[in-house]
Parts: C-alpha cells; structure tokens; sequence
C-alpha cells in the first residue's frame, strides 16, 4: 500500500477542518469571518459552522467583533507555553535580574491575552524585602501600569479589541475610564508608566514597554517600588530610568526572534 493509500485510510474529515482552521487562523493577525474561512480553504461555509462552533466552546477560537475569529492561546497551554512567549521569558529573565539586582527592587513580566494582563515572569529583590506576583496570576487591564502600558502601546485598532475582549470575558467587567485615552497618550509622550498601585498601599509602580519591531508592545516590564529606608539606595528615579533601560534591552534581544506583537 502506498503512503496515499494509507493516508487516505485513516482520514478524519472533521478532525481535518479543524486542524485546517487552527492552522490558518493562527497565520492571520486580524481573524476571519466564517466566509473568509471557507474561501481560504475552498470551502462552503456551512461546512465549517458545527466545528466553528464547537473550537469556540473548547476556548480554542475565540469571536470577536460580531463575526471574526480569531485563535486563542489554548494550544500553546496546553505545551505550558506558547513558543514565542517561551522565548521572551528566556530572553528577559537575565535582564530582569540585572535590573532587580541594580534597582534593589522585585520586577515582573506581563502580556495581554483574552481580556487579561497575564504574569509570565517575576524576579525577587535581591534584599531581604519586597513584593512580587506570581506568574500565572491576572490583573487589571485598567488600574495597573503593566495594563496601561499594553493598551498605550498598541494601534488603536488593537487597543478598541483588547477593550471589547476584556468586556466579554467579565460579565460584571468595569468600563474604561473616561479619560483612558487622555493617560495612555501621555504615556505614549513619556515612554513610560508611573502611579501610585491602587492594589497595595505603599507600592508606587513603574511601568515600561518590550515592543516587537513593529512598535507594538509584547510585554510590559513592570517594578512594584517600595521606598527603601537605606538612603544609598536606587532613587525612585534611577529605578525609572534603569526599567526602561531593561525594558530597551529586552526588546532589542527579542526583535529578532519575534517580529510582532502577537504572543
């Protein structure tokens, strides 16, 4: 028998349209509509309508915007990590224990995915004290610096998406601020986030941008600064100035490995 032959043998059409779908999607920044699927893969659209369905309910495919799909990160956690996010955190967690070691101060990595600000890498203090999250844990897209800075540094498009997702995935989800877009332009101006953390008292968070070579953000680099008592310590200043430096670095080292901000 040839390997056609036995190819041919074991098909499993529907288990084929959904791999066909998994595989464009994932290729496509924008989603597609039901339409645009079948015409990518030669198909009628009603022949995708159950499996469409069903990759939505398993969380694999996620609609958005009335009619589109887009792929969700499911596959990849399945395998812990989605590739590219694997790299990004094997690139950046020796700069952010440099960064942790010159500032005194504790660090975390975080990406936007589904609505959610993710943790995907932390970094202790290398003194006795500090405060870090945990990887894995999700915070606010709106009321923290690692959220601001993903939605500051993103087109507007992506930004209005990251909005509408982020209500869908909360059914008691808090609007946006009325002066978001006020705050993330002058984040823009400045290159960098910095505020009083609405979660702990006493933390000041200073937050900065990892961007892809097409100048959207990948990730936000983000310190959660405790005053120290010790006055040759790192200035808040100097902590601002060495996240960002950090942040510049994890950029450049990712650039070439991941081109866009799509993790």
């Amino acid at each position: 028998m040839s390997i056609e032959d036995d190819s041919d043998r074991y098909r499993a059409p529907a288990l084929d349209k959904g791999l066909d779908i998994l595989e464009l999607l994932a290729t496509i920044d924008g989603g597609l509509t039901q339409a645009e699927i079948a015409k990518a893969l030669n198909k009628s659209p009603n022949e995708f309508y159950r499996m469409l369905d069903r990759l939505v309910r398993r969380g694999y495919v996620q609609r958005q915007d009335g009619d589109r799909f887009y792929l969700t990160l499911k596959l990849f956690g399945l395998a812990h990590y989605h590739a590219p996010v694997r790299r990004l955190v094997s690139f950046a967690t020796p700069l952010m224990r440099e960064f942790s070691n010159r500032a005194e101060q504790a660090c975390h990595l975080a990406i936007y995915d589904r609505g959610s600000v993710v943790v995907i890498a932390q970094q202790d203090s290398p003194t006795y004290w500090g405060i870090s999250i945990r990887v894995g844990a999700q915070i606010n897209l709106y009321n923290t610096g690692s959220g601001h800075i993903l939605l500051a540094f993103k087109d507007a498009k992506q930004r209005q998406m990251m909005i509408n997702e982020q209500r869908r995935q909360e059914q008691d989800a808090e609007e946006p601020p009325t002066d978001l877009e006020e705050k993330l332009s002058a984040i823009r101006d400045k290159g960098f986030e910095t505020m009083n953390s609405l979660q702990t008292s006493g933390v000041y968070n200073i937050s900065a941008p990892v961007l892809a070579m097409d100048g959207n953000a990948l990730a936000a680099l983000t310190c959660p600064y405790i005053e120290p008592v010790n006055p040759k310590a790192p200035t808040r200043e100097q902590v601002v100035e060495y996240a960002r430096e950090a942040a510049k670095l994890i950029s450049e080292t990712v650039a070439g490995t991941i081109e866009k901000a799509e993790l």
